[in-house]
């Protein structure tokens, strides 16, 4: 699988992540403080990588910041993607299946290496659901990427 991964900061749990990705077979491409010579500022990195996602480029994609909070929601400002802050594995496990998130972001702060190894282990093993609910949720997100810019 592609993925990319953009962190702020260049810190051990996202050095720890993308060698994890790279573990487990996935092709990672890196933003942000992770590239030399990138733009570090979170709100740049993060929205750089889930571009890629929208653009077909990347199949998914890893946000960091020191909170998770400011890579999501820049994250979420590309229409197509849809981004969940992830602190444990059950969370990880429902936004894949419940929201069919494709962009993961994670804390810098809060996620030690043991739960980032959980929170990847759920998040690559969730199917998305095709409960009839669960598809129409994610076809109105859809809608309403559609519709931005238009109220």
């Amino acid at each position: 699988m592609r993925i990319t991964v953009s962190s702020d900061m260049d810190e051990p749990v996202a050095r720890l992540l993308v060698e994890e990705l790279v573990r487990r077979g996935h092709d990672v491409r890196a933003f942000g403080a992770l590239e030399p010579g990138a733009d570090p500022r979170w709100a740049v990195c993060s929205q750089a990588a889930a571009r890629e996602v929208a653009a077909g480029a990347a199949d998914q994609a890893v946000v960091c910041c020191w909170t998770g909070t400011g890579a999501s929601i820049a994250a979420n400002k590309v229409p197509g993607v849809r981004a969940a802050l992830c602190t444990d594995a059950y969370t990880a496990d429902g936004a894949r299946r419940w929201n069919d998130a494709n962009v993961l972001a994670l804390s810098l702060r809060l996620t030690s290496p043991p739960v980032l190894k959980e929170i990847l282990d759920a998040w690559f093993t969730a199917v998305p659901s095709q409960d009839a609910e669960d598809l129409g949720n994610v076809a109105h997100i859809g809608r309403l990427d559609a519709d931005r810019g238009t109220a």
